[in-house]
């Protein structure tokens, strides 16, 4: 039997993995089969399971999908030495999720809504979800602290504290994109300066 490429492994694993996003996006976690999913794939049962046991599985890794593309944009911010304001970097954060939203023929932020809905009922998924914030709002954290050494935000305040809110604000974005649909990333900054005080930049391209 020939030989088969790391590469090879890897591209198959993709495709199945893509096969997955699109299904869930479509119809969502629970509504999915793994059959759908052999199915968008073009490829046989034995072919997926032998990289994905079970749905949870593919719902895991699309979680880890996400969170490393996110832990990779808080790297960016706290890593070039310059770390930005909070309305630079949350305006940033924000158009990341919109960039992840727009990449490919279906919306990736949508998936997340199936699993946060799943895992209201689903131990094991309830428990990756909390996993996968736990390390979302460690590295929320992080920028909190640089925050606090470049004094936008007070010295004494918890970066804990202010890391669940951030939190909040990154899934209360990802939720009105799906529910309402009328948010961007600069009015929904604007909305959090207007909010906290702050001075607000002239933001256009919505309606009075």
């Amino acid at each position: 039997m020939p030989r088969v490429s790391p590469e090879h492994l890897a591209a198959r694993r993709q495709q199945i993995v893509d096969a997955a996003w699109r299904c869930f996006a479509r119809q969502g976690f629970h509504a999915t089969s793994m059959q759908d999913v052999f199915a968008e794939s073009g490829l046989s049962a034995g072919a997926v399971y032998r990289y994905f046991p079970s749905k949870a599985d593919l719902a895991r890794t699309i979680a880890q999908n996400i969170l490393g593309g996110l832990s990779q944009r808080f790297d960016q911010i706290t890593d070039d030495g310059h770390v930005p304001d909070p309305e630079t970097a949350i305006r940033a954060i924000l158009r990341f999720i919109d960039d992840l939203a727009g990449t490919g023929d279906f919306d990736r932020t949508r998936v997340a809504l199936h699993i946060w809905a799943e895992s209201l009922h689903d131990a094991e998924m309830q428990e990756m979800v909390q996993g996968i914030a736990r390390e979302i709002r460690g590295k929320l954290a992080q920028v909190v602290d640089a925050w606090k050494t470049t004094g936008d935000i007070a010295a004494e305040s918890s970066s804990e504290d202010v890391a669940i809110v951030v939190y909040g604000i990154l899934i209360g974005y990802i939720t009105q994109r799906h529910i309402v649909g009328d948010v961007d990333p600069d009015h929904y900054t604007a909305g959090l300066l207007a909010l906290l005080g702050r001075s607000v930049p002239e933001v256009t391209g919505r309606d009075a």
